[in-house]
């Protein structure tokens, strides 16, 4: 049940079809067609992430968050520098002005110092930072990345296919050199009323989400031409990882598939740990409406007085690099000033 008693419809999609590649994709991309127009949401299932890896990523996890905050800010966001990576404590973050209650690190696709993006002095890449203790976390990361990218791509091909595309749609303009972030998130147990993360949209495409067994995570999702007034439960289920769409894929869409509203609540007895995977166009990469370049959605752009920050994604243009850095400057307003 939701906040406001509404009960969960949130669909579980096994997507081992969509990951093998076998016939049965075809009807994995319907049922996430479904998701994306009905909900925004969608858990997944047979998505083939290794359970030992993601085991290894929360124990190694849990052990950065239990250390002292001088610790934590030994690899802290201002030594990142404008890769954009690294530590911050809780009240550093915000959503729509409001500080989050979370502590997190921020990481990336890992880049040497020779590449030629890091040369450039280019914002949002560039190596991660990572703690000397736990020593495992850096392995666990990288090798999560790796497997996050590879779903990630799966998963596109599944979204293109839903939308009578060709697999290789998102990739021939958009990810074939996806721009990715992970983040680490860790929740402080709190008051019952106190939010972690207010209502928010994601940004890009595709949000890829492990959470534990805490829940907190609650979607408020479309009904008809708008919003419903209630909110409702993503609650845990073992074994899946919840997924939802960004505002880049509204904004391709034209609508037809939106980005849904989401916070987060904070538990009152325990921490929660959550590990969001965001695939997004490259930074450099031209938003382009599938009206123009595809099939014509029938459903209109959204009215910017129902969304949460009173702005319409679809008077966007421009590249994903100029959306993404506008969004950002606001989340973290004194890091982009001095790093960017």
């Amino acid at each position: 049940m939701g906040q406001d008693g509404a009960v969960s419809e949130i669909p579980v999609i096994d997507v081992s079809a969509l990951v093998d590649g076998s016939p049965g994709r075809t009807e994995v991309a319907a049922q996430i067609g479904r998701a994306c127009r009905e909900h925004g949401f969608f858990y997944i299932v047979g998505h083939g992430v290794d359970e030992d890896l993601q085991a290894r990523l929360e124990e190694c996890s849990r052990e950065f968050f239990a250390k002292d905050l001088d610790a934590k800010l030994a690899i802290r966001m201002a030594l990142g520098g404008r890769a954009w990576r690294g530590y911050f404590p809780v009240g550093d973050e915000l959503t729509s002005g409001q500080p989050d209650v979370k502590e997190g690190i921020y990481f990336g696709a890992e880049l040497p110092a020779e590449h030629p993006c890091v040369l450039a002095g280019k914002p949002l890449h560039g190596p991660n930072l990572f703690p000397s203790h736990p020593a495992g976390l850096r392995r666990a990361v990288l090798d999560y990345l790796s497997a996050m990218t590879g779903l990630g791509h799966r998963l596109m091909a599944g979204i293109a296919l839903s939308l009578g595309l060709a697999e290789s749609y998102f990739a021939d303009r958009y990810t074939g050199d996806p721009f990715i972030i992970f983040r680490i998130f860790n929740y402080p147990p709190g008051p019952a009323d106190r939010w972690g993360v207010g209502e928010h949209t994601d940004y890009g495409l595709l949000t890829i989400l492990r959470q534990d067994g805490n829940g907190g995570l609650q979607v408020r999702p479309r009904s008809g031409s708008g919003w419903n007034s209630g909110w409702i439960d993503a609650t845990p289920i073992p074994g899946s990882f919840v997924c939802n769409i960004g505002d880049m894929l509204d904004r391709l869409t034209g609508g037809h598939y939106r980005s849904t509203p989401h916070r987060v609540l904070a538990s009152t007895r325990r921490e929660r740990l959550s590990w969001p995977f965001f695939f997004e166009p490259n930074l450099d990469a031209e938003i382009v409406p599938m009206r123009r370049d595809g099939p014509a959605p029938d459903d209109p752009a959204d009215d910017p007085a129902q969304r949460w920050d009173g702005a319409s994604v679809h008077e966007f243009h421009g590249t994903y690099g100029d959306y993404f850095l506008a969004k950002i400057g606001k989340v973290f307003p004194e890091l982009l000033r001095d790093v960017m």
